[in-house]
């Protein structure tokens, strides 16, 4: 969930629906309310990732700390993820997120409403496999909310779990390393950046 950094740009919302793009629950359409600061990560986004991560997801533990539509947490669902936790805190998206779940008898899903980067901090050294992050943008790209959501993040994930990062920017090596982590694939659609990061191995 995040904000446009162009107002006048067209985005996934005008259509008022996503869809899911493999696995069990390929082609079920995912509602996106038509609420300011939404953007659910486009198809061919979603698709380039889980290019990235493989089509089968089975056994994989995931948390989506910013949900908004649900669609990046469903998608690994629906790819055979054994649990995925969707964490969001406006409670219109909540509720929408909860009659998905029950449609879809996601039982591999819990719908959690809080705050992103407390619910992964709730969870540092849990040994979770991934973390999808796609934090609100803002006007001024949030550079506080990445700083704090990649630090909690990479607490969250074991020595060979991955973090997807959505942000306005690319993020380089040097800039994660004080996280502790490293670019392992990127790409560019529009102005959004998207990244798949990983541990930087201790020697």
């Amino acid at each position: 969930m995040k904000k446009p950094l162009n107002p006048s740009a067209k985005t996934a919302s005008a259509a008022h629906e996503v869809r899911i793009i493999g696995g069990e629950w390929k082609r079920t359409r995912l509602p996106v309310p038509d609420r300011g600061g939404l953007r659910p990560t486009p198809s061919r986004v979603r698709e380039t990732l889980f290019n990235w991560l493989g089509q089968d997801l089975a056994g994989l533990r995931c948390i989506d700390a910013f949900a908004g539509t649900g669609a990046l947490g469903l998608e690994a669902a629906s790819r055979g993820a054994t649990e995925v936790v969707l964490v969001e805190q406006a409670s219109d998206l909540v509720r929408s997120l909860s009659v998905m779940v029950t449609k879809l008898k996601a039982s591999a899903v819990r719908v959690e409403r809080g705050d992103g980067v407390s619910a992964l901090r709730q969870r540092g050294g849990q040994g979770w496999d991934l973390v999808f992050l796609d934090p609100p943008f803002g006007e001024d790209g949030n550079p506080s909310l990445f700083q704090a959501a990649l630090q909690a993040a990479s607490h969250v994930i074991h020595g060979a779990g991955e973090i997807y990062l959505e942000a306005p920017m690319v993020w380089t090596d040097e800039a994660l390393e004080p996280f502790g982590l490293k670019v392992h694939r990127h790409g560019k659609a529009g102005a959004v950046a998207f990244h798949l990061l990983r541990p930087i191995a201790v020697a």
